[in-house]
């Protein structure tokens, strides 16, 4: 693959004139962002071409139900945790869940990480008042910084260079982790080490041991461990701030074909997937399987006409539709959609995001999600599709492996009076490493149903 855009590459990546690009930053000095691009276009690619071509084969797998889509990580990563410890944590929690739908339900699962590029954030408006005082709005570490001060608050262009080596720094770490032997299946106890003990790990430990006893007959049996010393790790991110995915978009020396770099998979959102605006334009542009948003408030003639401008040639593993209803409506809100998209000769993967349709403010003030809320999304959806004879194949979820009090219920039973004892997220609240670990196993008892 090229290192850099040549003059066609960007030429086909200028966006066709009048399309607007929704949730941008209002970058105050025009100078200051052209050099951070500049440098960004020079910079090696993060992720390449062929590793996009692998994900996208298999997100077609699981769009035909011979795999599971995995996808979980923070709601908006920070400089600030992008600690050894802080990824490594994340790290583990989503093998041991994939270690857990994998054995449960006999399926492969394909691990997608929200991580490495999940640093911007849509706003509802482009400022924030409090009292009397009225700054830019807080649009992710990529543009500005979360603290309430005029200076933290100025959008910076040399946050977007910053941003590029935070993501290679996390993938360099999460390819350590997933190349170099700790993923291997014969480590899966390690997985457990370091967290908290509680009733989610040590229903894990139980798993663990069968996992341990299946291996240890399949080495009597002569089986070769090789392949399962490593494990396919892939890196998603929504592609919002345009100012880091052109300039991180490169020509495959292979094909020609652009592809971009900032990440394997990239999803549009609610917020941006407007037919005629400049980031559906963009996507359409690159090879990179691409994931799309799709709440309770989309019409289908839209999504139809999506479809026919991402993914013209329908195929399989290019274009993933990920379902955010909300528990109170999937099951009525998601047959239209599932129906009509399939009727219309897409091929469509349908992954399921419990999260966002599920966020309320708690009495106590703070934005939560009910983990109860979170499971019976989840169940609606497998619902939906089994009465419809489609394939539910995936689920994306905002986690942490940190015991945080974000997410009321679950095992542990989260009260709002608990949420102010570790409420760590800058934006929407996640999923704890328990939270997350129950989730896997409820998961698992629907896949296994199937």
């Amino acid at each position: 693959m090229s290192l850099t855009t040549d003059a066609d590459s960007r030429t086909l990546l200028e966006a066709t004139p009048g399309l607007t690009a929704a949730q941008q930053p209002l970058w105050p000095d025009a100078a200051a962002l052209e050099a951070a691009v500049a440098e960004l276009a020079v910079y090696p690619p993060l992720v390449f071409a062929g590793e996009c071509d692998v994900l996208r084969d298999r997100m077609a797998a699981a769009g035909r139900g011979e795999a599971f889509v995995l996808q979980g990580g923070d709601c908006a990563e920070t400089f600030a945790g992008a600690t050894a410890d802080n990824i490594k944590n994340r790290i583990k929690t989503i093998l041991q869940m994939a270690a857990v739908l994998t054995y449960g339900a006999s399926v492969p699962v394909v691990k997608v990480g929200r991580m490495a590029g999940q640093f911007a954030k849509p706003r509802s408006s482009n400022t924030e008042t409090r009292e009397d005082v009225t700054l830019p709005a807080y649009r992710g570490d990529m543009v500005n910084d979360f603290e309430f001060t005029p200076a933290a608050r100025h959008p910076d262009p040399q946050r977007l260079v910053r941003a590029y080596h935070a993501s290679s720094a996390t993938l360099n770490l999460v390819r350590a982790f997933t190349t170099g032997g700790f993923a291997d299946l014969r480590h899966v106890h390690d997985w457990n080490r370091g967290f908290v003990a509680n009733a989610a790990n040590q229903r894990y430990e139980k798993l663990a041991r069968d996992i341990d006893k299946a291996m240890k007959f399949m080495s009597a049996c002569g089986a070769d461990f090789e392949a399962m010393r490593t494990t396919e790790f892939f890196a998603a991110h929504e592609a919002l701030i345009l100012d880091y995915e052109r300039p991180l978009t490169r020509v495959d020396s292979r094909t020609g074909d652009l592809y971009d770099t900032s990440g394997h998979f990239i999803w549009i959102g609610e917020r941006t997937r407007d037919i005629g605006g400049a980031h559906l334009d963009f996507v359409s542009r690159i090879h990179n399987p691409i994931g799309v948003k799709v709440s309770a408030k989309a019409h289908v003639d839209d999504l139809l006409r999506l479809i026919d401008l991402v993914d013209p040639e329908r195929t399989p593993g290019r274009l993933t539709f990920i379902t955010r209803m909300g528990a109170g409506q999937v099951r009525e809100s998601l047959p239209d959609v599932v129906e009509k998209v399939t009727a219309s000769g897409a091929a469509v993967t349908w992954i399921c995001d419990p999260m966002h349709g599920n966020t309320f403010e708690s009495a106590s003030g703070y934005k939560t999600r009910d983990f109860d809320d979170v499971v019976d999304e989840v169940r609606g959806f497998f619902e939906v599709h089994h009465a419809l004879g489609t394939v539910p194949g995936g689920i994306h979820v905002e986690l942490t492996g940190n015991d945080v009090t974000e997410c009321i219920g679950g095992s542990e039973k989260i009260l709002d009076a608990d949420l102010n004892k570790r409420y760590e997220s800058v934006c929407d609240p996640r999923l704890n490493h328990q939270q997350s670990l129950e989730l896997a196993f409820l998961v698992a008892e629907m896949l296994s149903r199937d």
